[in-house]
């Protein structure tokens, strides 16, 4: 007999672009974003209960700094479970990994509950676009090959396709054709989930469900042609995988916090 335990699906949190920095009080277009990330897994808790597993797709720090990387993990723990963390075009990707590692949140390949997690580095240093090394696509036509009959879900931070705006089309994944010839022969892949565009996003490619997924601080506006942000709560995103293959997925916000943004900004 199948128990409870057993039959529940597998909790699975992403937090995306906290931006946070080593000043405890430092902000993002007016945005406390370490107030910001604590109002997410407030909502989090209240909501849905501790996760099984936190992805983390990147930009976790705005300054790359070593204390912010730590806040980053201190917060988490509030969650229990496990983390795992990429890295995105502001962070500082070898501190990023150091830290990560102290936190065991340095896993590349999760196997969990019948599903499998591969997460990816498309970070480039200095540069806010994002590319796959020769490496990282060697890594990912390894491991897609490796459990073939096992449903799986790729992350990274950078989008790789266009998301309908076009100053972010210049700064999401640059060899995105490489990256899908690969995943295109490997049709146990379900789900492409990413970070860095700072709004929600869902749409289907070739069977594969695609999800992008708001910034625990600041949003940036759907649709816009050039930088623009809007007053939207921060939010996060929930799953529940079943080991059958099937999911659930749903985007939630922190809109009991209160905050002030400048929303005549041209950048950040």
């Amino acid at each position: 007999m199948t128990s409870p335990e057993e039959a529940r699906p597998l909790r699975v949190l992403q937090i995306t672009d906290p931006h946070l920095m080593a000043h405890k009080d430092g902000a993002l277009l007016g945005v406390v974003t370490r107030d910001s990330l604590s109002a997410v897994i407030d909502e989090v808790l209240s909501v849905h209960g501790q996760p099984d597993l936190v992805l983390a797709t990147g930009d976790l720090a705005q300054d790359g700094s070593e204390t912010a990387y730590r806040v980053f993990g201190e917060s988490l723990s509030r969650l229990g479970g496990d983390s795992a963390w990429m890295s995105g075009n502001h962070d500082n990707a070898p501190v990023l990994r150091e830290i990560a590692g102290e936190y065991q949140a340095d896993r590349r390949q999760i196997l969990q509950s019948g599903w499998h997690f591969v997460l990816l580095d498309s970070s480039v240093p200095g540069k806010v676009f994002g590319e796959l090394a020769e490496t990282e696509l060697d890594f990912l036509e390894s491991a897609l090959s490796e459990y073939p009959d096992t449903p799986t879900l790729v992350a990274l931070h950078h989008h790789p396709v266009d998301i309908g705006s076009d100053w972010m089309e210049k700064i999401g994944l640059k060899n995105r054709d490489a990256f899908w010839r690969i995943v295109d022969r490997h049709p146990q892949v379900r789900v492409v989930l990413w970070g860095h565009v700072h709004q929600e996003y869902e749409r289907t490619r070739n069977g594969i469900q695609l999800f992008a997924t708001p910034s625990t601080c600041i949003q940036f506006t759907a649709g816009s042609s050039g930088f623009s942000v809007e007053p939207l709560a921060p939010g996060y995103r929930w799953f529940e995988f079943k080991s059958n293959g099937e999911f659930t997925t749903e985007i939630r916000r922190a809109s009991a916090f209160e905050f002030e943004l400048d929303e005549n900004s041209s950048g950040y």
